[in-house]
């Protein structure tokens, strides 16, 4: 009998012991799902501060040696051209020169190739200017149809613009995203009669680069518009806290 008894009493505390500690977790594992999540927004607008403008140029011979003569000529003359522009020297960079033989088809009147004859050569350079002075640069630009008026085969690219201080920009504006989200956390935790607790979790979101007033799509992967001298930088900071 004393046995038994013995037996029901051990059974009891262990009952009881396991209702408490699953009581306690229950409570532990509620109190660690009382988050709040909330995200933040940095935004600013600024004016890129370096230009890279490009163009090509090329010319046709029936033989090499005269196609890299004429190209020579329009190359010092696109010299000249951007110098008196008040464009530096070191500004301007000149590709290596690309060529390809050229060919003539005729064709019968079934459609059939009647012969390829080889025809010259085209040569192809280009040039790249990168520039500090973005207005300056962008007047060249629009300027460079004199090239063509001068008798040079001259293909303009639009000008990209960039800002050399990126990293700098990016460091105050995950700043300001991080202190909106803080302000927003604060306030739903006093509109829900809470206390704001630890810091559980932060995540950074892309950075995005568009134009100004655009219509430009925000890409999951993060955008980089460099078709706009003004531009508009946006990042999302999500933060998690506790809620006590």
């Amino acid at each position: 009998m004393l046995k038994n008894n013995i037996n029901v009493i051990i059974i009891a505390i262990a009952m009881v012991t396991s209702a408490y500690l699953f009581s306690n977790a229950f409570q532990n594992r509620n109190k660690n799902t009382d988050t709040i999540s909330v995200t933040g927004l940095g935004k600013t607008d600024f004016v890129s501060d370096l230009i890279v403008w490009s163009g090509s140029f090329s010319r046709k011979s029936p033989t090499l040696k005269e196609a890299y003569a004429s190209l020579d000529s329009d190359r010092e003359k696109i010299k000249s051209y951007l110098s008196g522009k008040g464009v530096a020297a070191n500004e301007i960079v000149f590709s290596a020169v690309n060529f390809n033989k050229d060919y003539e088809t005729t064709y019968n009147e079934n459609g059939t190739v009647r012969q390829t004859l080889f025809s010259g050569f085209t040569l192809t350079q280009s040039v790249t200017i990168q520039s500090k002075e973005v207005n300056k640069i962008e007047d060249v630009s629009r300027q460079s149809s004199e090239l063509i008026n001068s008798g040079i085969e001259f293909y303009s690219n639009a000008p990209e613009y960039y800002y050399t201080k990126l990293a700098e920009l990016k460091i105050k504006m995950i700043a300001e995203a991080t202190k909106d989200a803080s302000t927003r956390a604060k306030s739903i935790a006093e509109n829900a009669d809470a206390d704001l607790g630890n810091l559980k979790k932060s995540d950074m979101g892309v950075f995005q680069i568009i134009g100004q007033n655009s219509s430009e799509d925000y890409s999951y992967g993060g955008s980089f518009n460099t078709q706009s001298k003004n531009k508009t930088a946006t990042i999302t900071v999500k933060l998690v806290y506790q809620v006590d």
